[in-house]
């Protein structure tokens, strides 16, 4: 057969056909008219070489492999020498997956010394920096509707529920106190050396929880000036968690734990899946008397809700 279909057949170029025959792998017959013919056993030969190329066999150590199949054995691998060839490549692959893994342990310690050095300063301070896709919204993002999930939480009393806080204490969300206050619940609040669930962005309402940690902070002495007793955080994440996440973002209010969704069970609460766990939808209650007053959902954009927040308490004084 002519190189063409040699090569069509066995699936390389024809230069790399010649190639192989540069290094004495393949040996076609000369006819008589100075044209090349490949034999079966030359395809054979060059598939062979193809395979354990993709496997990272280099051509030129192909050869132990090829010189099993010229004494006859049915597989190219059935010798010593051709198992001493794979060995080889094991121990060549095992060797560049340690200076991989090395250095990407080293890139994982640098993200995570980095996150932790920067990841509290505010979105002003950020923008001098490269890393503000946590704080920052991307274009596009879906806005949530209102599904109606949420229409049945005005006016009802908060069940009596006890979570732990951020403090160290545990918060009695039936007790709060007098006057008004403010949970906000979300969804997931990341570091930026953890990626988010895959497709994060594209569930409404779901992207922008530091966005919105920081509009609270941002206004959290406006919101008690407004008449707010206290303002929460609440999400599925643990407390110790939460706790870095406070000290991270500097958060003047403490954040809640309900790793169980008890309230989501007590108050029939909206909830979504992504990356096959569990979390709340975002919204906002203001609490007063043990009953739930208002309810904000859905909520967008999620870095202007704290001034959303405001904007009811200013216009609802008590």
């Amino acid at each position: 057969m002519k190189i063409s279909e040699l090569a069509r057949k066995a699936g390389v170029s024809t230069k790399a056909v010649r190639y192989y025959e540069s290094l004495g792998l393949v040996t076609p017959v000369r006819l008589d008219n100075g044209y090349r013919d490949y034999s079966a056993d030359d395809l054979r030969r060059v598939r062979e070489i193809r395979a354990l190329s993709r496997l990272g066999i280099s051509v030129d150590r192909t050869r132990p492999f090829l010189e099993c199949l010229d004494v006859g054995h049915e597989h190219a691998d059935d010798c010593p020498s051709s198992l001493a060839g794979y060995r080889a490549a094991i121990d060549e692959l095992t060797t560049r997956i340690d200076a991989l893994t090395e250095r990407r342990t080293e890139l994982i310690a640098r993200l995570r010394s980095a996150a932790a050095r920067n990841f509290s300063l505010s979105p002003r301070d950020q923008e001098r920096t490269k890393m503000t896709n946590l704080y920052e919204l991307p274009a596009g993002l879906p806005v949530p509707e209102d599904d109606g999930a949420a229409r049945h939480l005005a006016a009802t009393a908060v069940p009596e529920l006890t979570l732990p806080s951020t403090t160290g204490e545990t918060v009695r969300l039936h007790d709060l106190g007098e006057g008004r206050h403010v949970l906000y619940v979300f969804p997931l609040i990341g570091t930026p050396d953890v990626d988010l669930p895959r497709g994060w962005d594209d569930i409404p309402g779901a992207r922008g929880c530091t966005p919105e940690a920081c509009d609270f902070r941002d206004h959290y002495e406006d919101l008690t000036a407004a008449g707010a007793a206290s303002v929460h955080g609440m999400s599925v994440q643990t407390t110790d968690y939460l706790r870095g996440v406070v000290d991270r973002l500097r958060l003047p209010y403490a954040m809640l734990s309900d790793t169980e969704f008890r309230l989501a069970k007590a108050l029939e609460l909206p909830t979504f899946e992504a990356g096959g766990e569990r979390f709340y939808r975002r919204l906002t209650f203001v609490i007063r008397a043990g009953k739930i007053e208002h309810v904000f959902y859905p909520i967008f954009p999620p870095n202007e809700h704290a001034q959303q927040v405001l904007a009811w308490l200013k216009s609802n004084p008590a």
